[in-house]
């Protein structure tokens, strides 16, 4: 058993509170490398915003358990390097079952995820509870999920969404003891959060998404007050990503994201936890097809992921600041 506190990570809830009493959301940025590590990192100190370094069941079987651990334990001692001691936990994002969890409780994770949305209720329930149990005994909090978010993220998937029940999160909360809820209110996972059909278009062809469901969420906020919301597939899908991709030679039709406008939104209310992760993806695809395609000559990975790495800082340092309005209360 390896403690999370044996680093210097903290788990969520002291985090969770202060950004419902702020009016405000913590940054949950996926990562699966150093260069993106590093650039969250830099973006966080710069803003001076507490964080959520999230790791999902993908990211785990590209970079070794160990080593994702390890570069958690960089990341404090970086922060403390570029002059801030932001808080920092290490989240399991979309645990598919209780092996998994206890896995990464036992490695040093500060706080998971086990996501039973796709099981029926009371299936969901108990896997939620049985995390818990486990997870609390460790001071390790816990994030659950009800309602089914559409799209596709490394091993999660489904082809259509279906909106969180405000009438069962009551329910589910008290007989799991989870620490927060993620809901599905239409946002999904992936690049293409919504088929042309469902958007409208701009004179210049930019795809228009259907709102938010906000009022499922004042439904649930209803039912569970004061109680930490989380926002998954949260990516606004940046137009300007996706042209210079296509500009050098990709191909990602139909890209569409949720509008920045409602994540702020969504993060003055119960939501204190917002996923980011393919607007990462996104920034260092096209800062490095852009230099393959300028320097083709060039082989030296450190020219090209360097680029990379201070493209998503800059994207990271605008999210805390303009979209999820934590930049400044990491010393709260």
């Amino acid at each position: 058993m390896f403690s999370y506190k044996e680093i210097g990570l903290v788990n969520t809830k002291e985090m969770f509170a202060k950004a419902m009493k702020g009016g405000y959301a913590i940054p949950a940025y996926n990562f699966n490398n150093m260069e993106q590590m590093q650039a969250i990192i830099q973006a966080c100190v710069e803003t001076k915003s507490p964080v959520i370094l999230q790791v999902s069941k993908g990211a785990r079987q590209y970079a070794d358990k160990f080593i994702l651990r390890n570069m958690a334990r960089g990341a404090i001692e970086y922060a403390k390097e570029l002059g801030c001691e932001i808080p920092i936990a290490l989240h399991l994002d979309h645990g598919p079952n209780f092996e998994v969890a206890k896995d990464c409780i036992d490695n040093g994770f500060s706080s998971v995820m086990i996501d039973g949305s796709a099981l029926p209720y009371d299936e969901n329930v108990a896997l939620t509870k049985q995390v818990c149990d486990y997870a609390h005994q460790h001071d390790v909090t816990v994030e659950g999920e009800l309602g089914v978010l559409g799209g596709v993220e490394d091993d999660v998937s489904a082809e259509e969404s279906k909106y969180t029940k405000p009438e069962e999160v009551q329910d589910f909360v008290s007989k799991t003891g989870v620490d927060s809820l993620a809901i599905s209110i239409g946002t999904s996972h992936g690049r293409c959060k919504f088929t042309p059909e469902q958007c409208t278009r701009t004179p210049d062809g930019v795809l228009v998404p259907p709102p938010l469901a906000f009022d499922v969420l004042e439904g649930v906020e209803k039912m569970i007050p004061g109680f930490p919301i989380v926002l998954h597939g949260s990516s606004s899908v940046p137009v300007e990503y996706v042209r210079i991709i296509e500009q050098f030679g990709g191909k990602i039709p139909d890209s569409v994201g949720i509008p920045e406008e409602q994540l702020r939104k969504a993060a003055k209310s119960a939501v204190c936890k917002i996923n980011i992760d393919s607007d990462g993806r996104l920034a260092m695809t096209a800062m490095i097809r852009k230099m393959f395609a300028e320097h083709p000559e060039e082989f030296d990975p450190r020219k090209y992921l360097g680029p990379a790495r201070e493209e998503l800082k800059k994207m990271y340092a605008r999210k805390n600041i303009e979209v999820l309005g934590s930049a400044g209360h990491a010393l709260d």
